[in-house]
């Protein structure tokens, strides 16, 4: 029996079993569905004032915040949900205010003929089959990271929304919070010199892991501890920072070194509980990216070093520092070799001790949630027709480097990232 066949026959306790006994392919979405074809709908324009109705694949904790966010954005109804876990129904129902027709089948809420977008929050391993067959039907996408859990993945999206000419955006919120992008203009604008370092920690006392009312259900409810089904912490944390780094740098990244282990919590789970990953760039550039899941001290923050200052970038704001005139080298006292001296390591310790003042934070008129604004902005492209800023190309060079950082996690080894497919913005 292939793949397909096999997911489409599993009742929803045997799936995670069945999940993880078989290797990932391309087509692993069936479990979300039969594979009928979904029928493409005929296109209608949207008016400024028209309500959009909206449909959301995957109601699980991001989707739930997607519809949350999309409840405060004007002219906008959640008109239908699909998940293959039947208490996320009645989740979305207490949320909404309503009963919100649900389908275990994502093409039997694609084939509803009043539905004007969709939003897909599902687990990446089920995005590219989701995604596509959205795209087809003549619907724009909103798609939660990462683009594809493969690169073959990523390329079938970034075709489909090609071929469709449909409004696609992926949800990297950072790219919509107005602090993050005051601050990003300046970095280009050459307030921090030139940029050749960027470090992103997401450092959390969180084992990561979900409580499951019923044990058969671990995988399905835990789909992020396992490698069959998840990316682990570079993918589901790593791809934000990655993608500041590609705005930072204007281009994907070249190659990966990486390592990842369970160093504390040995629950069964195949994905590490902690990441450090060394993304390299054109002209000596990199991008290191560190996850912790028993020690919060650092939490979650961006640095950006430039070669006349730096900028920290967290989900509150953004502060930037600049640096001291360049430090000139000391020289030796008379006599060191006789009587010795203690120093640091270039005999002062004032050129090593970390800076511990104030910088200059970023000031900007709004600090809404960034998901609200990404939602907000995707509401407004479906209108106008006018691309996102986080188009298909953002998604696909974040997405591609967590795709091949993951083998060099597993391997241990320095992996070229393949140049981005042509055309991208």
């Amino acid at each position: 029996m292939d793949r397909r066949r096999l997911l489409q026959g599993l009742s929803l306790s045997a799936f995670s079993t069945r999940l993880l006994r078989t290797p990932p392919a391309y087509g692993q979405a069936a479990a979300y569905g039969q594979a009928a074809a979904t029928p493409k709908q005929p296109e209608k324009p949207i008016g400024a004032n028209d309500r959009v109705n909206v449909g959301v694949i995957g109601p699980g904790s991001r989707g739930l915040e997607l519809t949350r966010q999309l409840l405060r954005v004007p002219g906008v109804e959640i008109i239908a949900v699909c998940d293959v876990y039947e208490p996320r129904f009645a989740q979305v129902n207490e949320l909404v205010g309503k009963k919100v027709p649900g389908y275990k089948d994502f093409r039997e809420l694609l084939a509803r003929r009043d539905l004007d977008a969709v939003f897909i929050a599902s687990p990446p391993v089920f995005h590219a089959e989701q995604v596509v067959a959205s795209l087809n039907s003549g619907r724009p996408v909103y798609e939660e990271k990462t683009l594809g859990f493969t690169p073959e993945d990523c390329n079938k999206v970034v075709e489909a929304v090609r071929q469709s000419g449909q409004i696609f955006q992926i949800g990297h919120q950072m790219r919509y919070a107005p602090w993050i992008q005051a601050a990003m203009k300046r970095v280009q604008q050459g307030q921090i010199g030139n940029p050749t370092h960027v470090y992103g920690y997401w450092h959390r006392n969180d084992d990561w892991r979900r409580p499951v009312p019923d044990p058969g259900l671990e995988h399905l409810l835990n789909w992020r501890l396992y490698r069959e089904s998840s990316g682990g912490l570079l993918e589901e944390l790593g791809s934000h920072h990655i993608d500041i780094a590609n705005w930072t740098f204007g281009e994907q990244p070249q190659s990966v070194l990486g390592s990842s282990s369970i160093a504390v919590y040995d629950d069964g789970r195949t994905v590490g509980d902690n990441v450090q990953a060394v993304f390299s760039y054109s002209k000596g550039r990199h991008m290191l990216f560190s996850s912790l899941t028993d020690n919060s001290l650092a939490a979650d923050q961006v640095w950006i070093y430039g070669t006349e200052g730096s900028l920290q970038i967290t989900l509150e704001d953004a502060t930037f520092y600049y640096e001291p005139e360049k430090h000139k080298a000391v020289v030796a006292p008379s006599g060191l070799v006789q009587k010795g001296l203690k120093t640091g390591a270039s005999f002062a310790t004032n050129t090593a001790m970390p800076y511990r003042g104030i910088g200059e934070r970023v000031q900007v008129a709004s600090t809404e949630d960034f998901t609200l604004t990404a939602c907000r902005s995707f509401i407004q492209s479906v209108r106008t027709k006018q691309p996102p800023l986080a188009d298909v190309y953002v998604g696909y060079k974040s997405a591609l480097a967590c795709c091949i950082g993951r083998v060099a996690l597993e391997e241990g080894q320095v992996k070229a990232i393949p140049r981005e497919i042509g055309g991208s913005g």
